[in-house]
């Protein structure tokens, strides 16, 4: 039997906001039960999502919630920098899980909130403005359809105040218009990516958020907690887990990658490319590299800003000089999944993504997608409205991805529903690279990568890290397929209890359960390792409750043609293999 939790007297952890935008009201409840029970993060959103969400409901009915949830961590330790967001998702028609850094966590909690759930839709364009314990439903129609998402988020950083303290949420063109893998963009440089949140803000007339506070936070015993923030502290900025994300970031693995043959190329036709040089972490950072940019409460800095210099289009003679983020999803994604390997191509392609405010994963996948549809006759000019486009073709891709953003004709329009539900009408399976029809990370490391997507309870590399245990372990030894499920649901619970106190994935190898149970301890959370290891495996299962509720089912799962014909590092990428793995889990699950 769970033991009875104490949160803190006071703590406002618990409090969840509510918000109506059909009636333009909000009211606050008292949830100890959901936080005493999940934590926060992802474990209360995902039961306030169970809560919330009528069965069955389309994912753009004003009924159907969006959640934000943050952890006991957040503002209090280093790294718990993580937001929650859950919703149905337009993607996939099940489970919509994404998670932001930057200032959003911190401004939830500072706000005195440790959930926000918002339903309904506006009669017109709005944004909230969320402070000092109010909710203002402010007019942005004239924010609304802009070419530039920044543009707007500007708009209400000098509409309110707050300065240095809030986050500002903020949708772009593709969510307008509700595009179903649309992001939200947080503090310029992070997103709610993945599944389609910025397409649920459209279709709710939500241009955006701006929150802020200055709530207090206590602590079980002070000497106790300054020993434990150090502790966390010294291994985030001393240790070499952490180093490699603060000088190259994750664009370190593109060389690796690229070597180990592992790194998909022009949609997984290949898996390496001998042009890479310019484009690998190494180089980029040696020669465009302008900044680093840190998450609240985060000593790494893991976000690398380069330096596009541009002329304007009405003067040669002056430059204008614009700050672009990339990692290795995006040098994965709108580089070599679509042949681009020069940088200031690749840079101008992933600033005009940031601009229509659309997730840079599925936008690559479905580029690569057409890209071959059009290789192959399977498709016209006159569906890609008048838009040439060839492999590296950059000037092409940038149109591409304005018209999908905001699509004319009925192909486009398809795309903007994804590369799952694109190929089903117009063809091209065995090559449209989804899984659970969410688009493919960057990483063909064996089947435990593949099997790890098909299987997350959000079809992403960061559910389980499948693609890890092909690197340390596949690659050397033969693994079973239940053997490789097995570990798979393992990571997951522990993953779902990071996510849940809002730490970074990042910081897993500092944050162990131990280390868990340590400081969560100094914030009225008495659990230890086997207590927050059963935690998250009840999450874990409470997201597929919610998938199987919504249509999910493990034998209705499709794999592309491809990831069997493209060589891996494993060489054991079968279909045998990716059916026995499936067959097992679906034993477990169901």
């Amino acid at each position: 039997m769970r033991k009875e939790l104490a949160m803190i007297e006071n703590d406002t952890l618990s409090r969840v906001l509510y918000i109506d935008l059909s009636k333009k009201r909000y009211f606050v409840k008292d949830r100890k039960d959901l936080f005493e029970k999940y934590l926060g993060g992802t474990g209360v959103a995902t039961q306030l999502l169970l809560e919330e969400c009528p069965e069955g409901i389309d994912a753009f009915a004003k009924e159907s919630p969006i959640i934000f949830a943050v952890g006991p961590l957040t503002g209090a330790f280093p790294l718990a920098s993580k937001t929650c967001a859950m919703f149905k998702s337009p993607h996939t028609g099940d489970l919509g899980e994404s998670h932001a850094g930057g200032r959003s966590a911190i401004a939830i909690r500072m706000a005195g909130y440790g959930a926000i759930v918002i339903k309904g839709k506006s009669e017109l364009p709005i944004y909230l403005s969320i402070s000092n314990g109010k909710v203002l439903f402010k007019n942005a129609t004239t924010l609304w359809g802009m070419k530039d998402g920044s543009i707007a988020a500007r708009v209400m950083r000098q509409s309110e105040g707050g300065e240095g303290l809030r986050a500002i949420f903020r949708i772009g063109q593709a969510g307008e218009n509700m595009a179903t893998f649309a992001n939200v963009t947080t503090e310029t440089y992070r997103h709610f990516g993945r599944l389609g949140l910025g397409a649920i803000f459209g279709s709710k007339m939500l241009k955006g958020i701006v929150i802020s506070g200055k709530q207090m936070i206590e602590v079980t015993n002070k000497k106790e907690y300054r020993a434990l923030y150090d502790q966390i502290y010294k291994a985030a900025t001393e240790s070499p887990l952490m180093q490699k994300y603060h000088d190259v970031g994750t664009a370190i693995n593109i060389k690796s990658l690229n070597s180990a043959k592992a790194l998909p190329v022009k949609n997984l036709q290949m898996s390496s490319t001998e042009d890479i040089g310019p484009v690998t972490g190494e180089e980029i950072a040696k020669h465009h590299l302008a900044r680093r940019v840190a998450c609240a409460h985060c000593p790494v800095a893991c976000i690398h800003l380069a330096y596009l210099r541009e002329a304007y289009d009405d003067d040669p003679y002056f430059y204008k000089t614009i700050p672009v983020c990339y990692d290795f999803e995006l040098i994965y994604s709108l580089g070599t999944m679509i042949g681009i390997t020069e940088p200031k191509a690749l840079l101008k392609l992933i600033d005009i993504v940031e601009q229509v405010g659309v997730d840079a994963m599925s936008m690559g996948v479905i580029l690569a997608w057409i890209t071959e549809m059009f290789e192959k006759n399977m498709i016209t000019k006159e569906d890609l409205n008048g838009i040439s486009i060839s492999w590296g073709n950059v000037e092409g891709y940038i149109e591409l991805v304005r018209n999908i953003s905001k699509p004319i004709t009925v192909f486009l329009k398809a795309c903007a529903h994804g590369v799952d539900y694109a190929s089903k009408i117009y063809g091209g399976k065995e090559f449209a690279m989804q899984f659970g029809k969410n688009e493919m990370p960057g990483y063909h490391t064996g089947p435990a990568g593949y099997l790890g997507f098909l299987l997350g309870a959000r079809h992403s590399h960061l559910d389980n890290g499948g693609y890890s245990i092909d690197q340390k372990e596949l690659i050397k030894i033969d693994l079973s397929p239940e053997q490789v499920v097995n570990k798979l649901l393992d990571e997951e619970a522990i993953r779902q209890i990071l996510s849940s106190i809002a730490v970074c994935f990042f910081a897993r190898g500092i944050y162990e359960l131990k280390l868990v149970s340590e400081a969560i301890k100094l914030l009225g959370f008495d659990l230890n390792e086997n207590e927050l290891h059963e935690i998250g495996k009840q999450i874990h299962l409470n997201k597929y409750k919610f998938k199987m509720r919504e249509g999910f089912r493990i034998e209705k799962l499709e794999v592309p043609e491809r990831i069997y014909e493209t060589t891996d590092p494993t060489g054991k990428i079968t279909k045998k293999f990716i059916k026995e793995g499936l067959d097992y889990a679906q034993n477990l699950i169901n």
